[in-house]
């Protein structure tokens, strides 16, 4: 009872500092800096008004304030792009100016969003990652180099339901399909299949996918009230590192194992430098 009676405390004198800085700095900024919007409730902001159906609300918002406005999620200032003509302004003719983005308490989890190409902040580790995808992985050319590949995996997917079929066993059609899209995945990057029908591994992988996907996607508290990511009052980030850490461990694996398989083809002299 006392641990929650400090966090309350905290948190309130926490708010009150904000409020006061927040009008001092609107204040000293001018008018006309942010785009229009509902006027926020203190502390919560406007939270209550994205309501079950967050994008119907959204919506019905934009035809008061405008293709582009400005809402208080808590104590985050988020900017709402609603029309296919201020995002190109926002998207194409602006892209540096937005091109990074705001990084969900969650994904934090393992320090993920400093290595991941999707998370980081235009930099050069960024550019460098961008570098190896356009011209290594996602190139014409390469894809059509993999061209033989997909054929192969769908014809082995085929080839399983055909089977399936002859010995009346049922299909889990979710299953094999996110078996043979992770093996033309895993065969791109490792040159080896990570799924196998109905194998285990495969449905073991998918729920960690799944389950991480669900859980980042809930909203968090911590993300609007930025204060709170400390305690993490929903859990939600220590839940989601169970998962990233069963991932990286089967990733790490694979990357050993190929790391192994290139050292035995090598000659002994290459095989120790490298």
């Amino acid at each position: 009872m006392e641990y929650w009676s400090i966090v309350l405390w905290i948190l309130f004198v926490w708010t009150c500092v904000h409020v006061l800085t927040s009008r001092a700095r609107a204040m000293n900024s001018g008018p006309g800096k942010l785009p229009p919007g509902p006027v926020p409730l203190p502390i919560i902001g406007s939270l209550f008004k994205l309501g079950s159906r967050p994008h119907e609300s959204l919506a019905e918002l934009a035809k008061t304030y405008g293709p582009l406005m400005t809402l208080k999620l808590g104590q985050t200032t988020t900017v709402v792009v609603s029309s296919s003509t201020m995002a190109k302004e926002v998207l194409q003719k602006n892209d540096q100016a937005f091109s990074n983005r705001t990084i969900p308490d969650a994904v934090g989890a393992l320090n993920h969003h400093e290595v991941s190409m999707v998370w980081l902040p235009v930099s050069p580790q960024w550019r460098s990652f961008r570098k190896i995808c356009n011209q290594q992985m996602f190139t014409t050319q390469r894809l059509d180099a993999n061209q033989g590949l997909r054929r192969q995996k769908v014809r082995d997917l085929l080839t399983h339901i055909r089977y399936s079929c002859e010995a009346g066993k049922a299909v889990d059609v979710g299953r094999i399909a996110f078996g043979t899209t992770l093996n033309l995945m895993s065969n791109t990057l490792f040159s080896v299949d990570l799924a196998h029908p109905n194998s285990d591994t495969t449905q073991e992988f998918k729920d960690h996918v799944c389950d991480a996907m669900e859980i980042a996607g809930r909203p968090n508290i911590a993300d609007y009230f930025p204060v709170l990511r400390l305690i993490d009052p929903q859990g939600i980030r220590r839940r989601l590192l169970t998962h990233y850490r069963k991932l990286i461990d089967l990733f790490d694996g694979m990357i050993d194992q190929r790391l192994k398989s290139i050292e035995h083809r090598l000659p002994i002299s290459q095989a120790m430098t490298y």
